[in-house]
């Protein structure tokens, strides 16, 4: 494809298709990311507090 960054694709639409959004994580989804990336939790927690359902004050 010219030029290089285009973009292609099949779309497929059907009248009784149902679309679902996935909510932002919790604090459990958290401690579990924090944990199998062998990270503190402190840290995972201040830079997802824009995208986390998680208060941390």
């Amino acid at each position: 494809m010219y030029p290089a960054s285009s973009v292609s694709g099949f779309y497929f639409n059907h009248p009784d298709s149902k679309y679902f959004a996935v909510g932002k994580p919790g604090k459990d989804q958290l401690e579990d990311y924090a944990q199998r990336t062998g990270e503190p939790f402190d840290e995972h927690k201040n830079s997802s507090a824009t995208t986390s359902t998680y208060d941390p004050s």
